[in-house]
């Protein structure tokens, strides 16, 4: 009985202290199982980047911000380049209307029938005329032109000064000209003639002068003055040189006197006849002889009368609008892209809204508000006219009868005059394109590019918080693992305690 007793209670025993064992060892292991999943979740001594980490949360603390930034410079790019572009293409428009007009297709230009004897031109604003010219010219303007007395190559000259006068030479008498001041030049002691004539080039006195060379090889200095009788001149030499082989006083120049220079050409006028009316001109070029009509004196018909006619614009004028109309319609339909609510980048720009407005209103613009009752003043009145979505249809008829009724009117519209064309659209463009107006196309592009550089600036400083934030977790994980690895170390130096003991307990039994 009592060996019975004793064995039950022992077994009792054994099997208690055998679940608590088994309890005690569950709860171990999950306990440890736990930790390991922080541990590893954390990256801690698993392994794991650390930097990794670090960068990953950095990151995602500001994503959102980041995002919203990325947002707002893609659409401030887009604003950007489309307001750019629309600025380049208003002002290759400007440009394009200007040559068009210098190309002079669109003005009824002269032409001079016996082109020998003149050419002419349209003056700068005029819009030509419709009528014809007679054209005579009996003399044209000329330089008096003279050459000094043959020097052998090398000639040098004692230094000195030359004082020239202008005025009027009549029969051989000179007479000076008040308004015109007299021209000193100083030549150095010992010049070459072609260092005489460089000198007398550099003064700027409306004499020119240059050295022919002759065919025995000697050499003569040649002067030449300005067109016009009133430009005839004297030379007058006082010499203080001693070095060159000439006397300056060989230069001097009196109509009244003999030797010395050769005149090949006196001073003198041009004299022509338009429609029979006599006229004089200092210069062969003739400025606004008549209206419409720039005159360039090339020869004489004495006796013999040319005609200056004026060709008929309206093929250039018509081929002008049709191109007008397009180049507007291609503005319009890239300013309506970029205005549209479906991605356009300027739907809500002030400069992109002037320009709609100013575009709107350019059919009807007065142009010529001092045009005659009756004559064109706008675009519409050439037949231009405005769709509801903005762009733009040419009445050819309409445009055909504006011709035909009022050449000289419709052609004065396409000048460079203070009115006109030209005048309406460089005004409008210009007011689009000034970077000083800030409702303007080119005040958009200073606007969005301020912001762009506010975005990137704003980019570049949560770019440097990131950094920072990612440092501060880099350094504080580090800091943890290595405080977890201590622990490790302590927990792995228990365990193998732990299990000497226990060894030691089992063989003592």
């Amino acid at each position: 009985m009592t060996t019975t007793s004793a064995t039950s209670s022992s077994t009792a025993s054994t099997a208690s202290t055998a679940t608590t064992s088994t309890t005690s060892t569950s709860s171990s292991s999950s306990t440890s199982t736990i930790g390991q999943q922080i541990l590893s979740s954390l990256g801690v001594n698993t392994g794991a980047s650390l930097t990794g980490l670090a960068a990953n949360i950095a990151k995602a603390q500001y994503a959102s911000q980041n995002d919203a930034l990325n947002t707002q410079l893609t659409q401030v790019q887009l604003q950007i380049s489309e307001a750019t572009q629309l600025k380049s293409d208003l002002l290759s428009f400007q440009s394009s209307l200007s040559s068009l007009i210098d190309g002079g297709n669109l003005l009824p230009s002269p032409t001079v029938a016996n082109s020998s004897v003149a050419s002419a031109t349209l003056p700068i604003g005029s819009s030509g005329a419709s009528s014809s010219y007679s054209l005579e010219v009996t003399q044209l303007a000329a330089p008096q032109t003279m050459a000094a007395a043959s020097m052998a190559s090398g000639t040098t000259v004692q230094g000195g000064t030359l004082t020239f006068n202008f005025g009027t030479v009549t029969n051989g008498t000179f007479s000076a000209d008040t308004t015109h001041a007299a021209a000193t030049v100083t030549i150095p002691d010992g010049s070459s003639l072609t260092a005489t004539a460089s000198i007398i080039n550099s003064a700027g006195i409306g004499v020119t002068a240059y050295v022919s060379t002759n065919t025995d090889g000697s050499q003569q200095l040649v002067m030449k003055g300005t067109q016009g009788a009133a430009n005839a001149f004297t030379i007058s030499a006082s010499g203080n040189g001693t070095t060159g082989t000439t006397s300056l006083s060989s230069f001097a120049y009196d109509p009244s006197a003999t030797g010395g220079y050769s005149v090949t050409t006196q001073a003198a006028n041009a004299a022509y006849k338009l429609d029979g009316i006599a006229r004089t001109s200092t210069s062969n070029t003739i400025t606004n002889a008549a209206p419409g009509l720039s005159l360039k004196l090339t020869g004489t018909n004495v006796g013999n009368p040319t005609t200056v006619s004026f060709g008929d614009p309206s093929s250039g004028i018509t081929t002008a609008m049709q191109n007008l109309t397009t180049v507007l319609n291609q503005l319009v339909g890239e300013m309506n892209t970029d205005m549209s609510n479906n991605g356009g980048g300027l739907a809500n720009d002030s400069g992109a809204k002037q320009m709609a407005r100013q575009f709107s209103a350019l059919a009807g613009t007065v142009l010529m508000p001092n045009a005659a009752a009756g004559a064109p003043r706008t675009l519409a009145d050439l037949g231009l006219s405005t769709q509801k979505d903005g762009t733009y249809t040419l009445d050819t008829s309409k445009l055909a009868t504006a011709l035909a009724n009022y050449p000289d009117a419709v052609s004065g519209m396409f000048t460079k005059g203070v009115n006109g064309v030209y005048a309406t659209v460089n005004k409008m463009v210009s007011s689009l394109t000034t970077s000083t107006d800030p409702g303007s196309l080119a005040g958009s592009v200073t606007r969005y590019t301020t912001l762009q550089k506010s975005i990137t600036d704003q980019q570049a400083n949560l770019a440097t918080l990131q950094s920072q934030l990612q440092d501060r977790l880099t350094t504080q994980y580090a800091a943890t693992d290595a405080a977890v690895a201590g622990y490790n170390s302590t927990l792995s130096y228990l365990k193998q305690q732990i299990a000497v003991w226990t060894n030691s307990n089992n063989s003592n039994n």
